[in-house]
């Protein structure tokens, strides 16, 4: 798949003018996250409680819209192409970034909003993840926050019952990232906008392009669908890859307690494991490169090296690819966390992580969508330079939602395209994220 986008790119041969309709009526910033071993897409990183508080986020700006203001003009040029069971749906996009000057392209899933309506479905595989590790934490020094270890087997359960975190009858991880608003229609309404019954992701593509889509945004859908459940994996983690901490009173001498167990996964050893085993034996039973495998953990997340030493925590989710250069195969990786051991909700992430994650997918299926650098903002401490639209604002939440089944889910609020490529934006009410806190683009060039 990644010869064929490359050959989209490849044909996108100078700009044209397009005018869009208007529309009618983490860790957290400051935080340095250590970087991967393993060469993945996109992580989303959480700051332990006790390495540094939230940095408080601004209440959000409301933006007037203006049915009378001018349609934006962007020097864009796309170009969308059909989906099957071998191939996602995509659009591939030629903008010249009016934060830099210069041309920027990429690929993004679905079909371009420039061109019209229509319905994407991409077919998602929900694969809860049985996690086994053989090493257990048994103190952890204060100074330099490495961790003393016996032996010792612990299991997390992403598909089973579980009375310590959750509560009945909403105490099924994996059904409740089912019932959650990234998979189930929710009602959605975003900077005043109905945009009706829907999933998150989108209902957030269509915020991000509002003024483009005009009239014909409740037409043009991007979802994920069908959806299957699929038996869990199981993940046995050798001894020196993978620690749990059982005691719920571990981090005592911090000030705070957890709900235990919170499993720790060399991040470069699972992910290997995922592309050389987990992501094989699903082709196996069908799985299709146009089709998003999503494994879901619980209380379990990635350090990014010495599972031991506690300031390496921790990647919660990440999107990744493998099977270059032939065929492509997109998935995302989340744990649904009720640790409290975070920063983030008092009662744990829950799916905060995976709208992160999904809306990067979404965007940047393959990782390689660069943009003008940004930063200093979210989990980025320092500059990046691509279309990864949780990073900027990780641990900024839209408001929580009640779904029928009772259980308040968290979701991130994400950046609108418009934020990383430079004003005027397309997004509703001209703002740049979709609950307000961006009412500027990313401006200069991050240095």
């Amino acid at each position: 798949m990644r010869r064929r986008i490359a050959a989209m790119m490849g044909s996108m041969i100078g700009t044209i003018m397009l005018t869009a309709v208007a529309s009618g009526a983490a860790p957290e910033s400051g935080i340095n996250t250590p970087q991967a071993s393993v060469t993945i897409g996109a992580i989303t990183y959480r700051a332990p409680r006790f390495i540094q508080h939230a940095t408080p986020q601004s209440s959000p700006r409301r933006a007037a819209a203006s049915a009378d203001a001018a349609a934006p003009t962007l020097d864009i040029s796309t170009h969308s192409f059909r989906g099957s069971d071998d191939i996602l749906p995509l659009w591939t996009f030629n903008i010249k970034g009016s934060r830099d000057g210069d041309h920027h392209i990429g690929a993004i899933v679905g079909h371009s909003p420039f061109d019209g309506s229509g319905n994407d479905h991409v077919k998602a595989l929900l694969v809860p993840l049985i996690i086994h590790t053989h090493t257990v934490a048994t103190g952890i020094d204060t100074s330099t926050f490495v961790m003393s270890t016996a032996a010792g087997d612990t299991n997390t359960d992403a598909s089973a019952a579980d009375n310590r975190c959750l509560t009945a009858p909403n105490n099924v991880p994996v059904s409740l990232v089912r019932q959650s608003p990234i998979l189930t229609p929710t009602h959605f309404v975003l900077g005043g906008q109905d945009f009706g019954t829907t999933q998150y992701i989108d209902a957030f593509q269509r915020a991000s392009f509002s003024q483009v889509l005009g009239n014909r945004v409740n037409d043009y859908h991007l979802l994920l669908d069908p959806i299957r459940v699929m038996d869990p994996v199981v993940i046995d983690v050798p001894v020196n890859e993978g620690l749990a901490i059982t005691d719920p009173n571990f981090f005592a001498a911090f000030g705070f307690s957890i709900c235990a167990p919170l499993q720790l996964v060399n991040i470069g050893w699972f992910d290997s494991f995922v592309q050389g085993t987990v992501i094989p034996k699903l082709q196996s039973q069908g799985l299709e490169p146009g089709q998003l495998p999503i494994f879901v953990s619980y209380e379990a997340a990635w350090p990014v090296a010495d599972v031991t030493n506690i300031l390496n925590c921790c990647a919660v989710g990440y999107h990744n690819e493998t099977g270059v250069p032939v065929v492509t195969q997109t998935y995302a990786v989340a744990d649904f966390d009720r640790t409290q051991f975070f920063v983030g909700p008092a009662a744990g992430l829950d799916t905060e992580v995976l709208a992160h994650e999904v809306g990067e997918w979404a965007n940047d299926p393959l990782g390689d969508n660069l943009t003008a650098p940004w930063g200093h903002t979210g989990q980025v401490s320092g500059c990046q330079a691509n279309l990864e639209v949780g990073d900027p604002l990780s641990g900024t939440d839209i408001p929580a939602i009640t779904m029928p089944n009772g259980f308040t889910y968290h979701l991130q609020e994400l950046a609108f395209f418009s934020w990383f490529f430079g004003a005027p934006s397309v997004g509703i009410n001209g703002w740049f994220s979709d609950n307000g806190t961006f009412l500027t683009d990313a401006g200069p060039n991050c240095n």
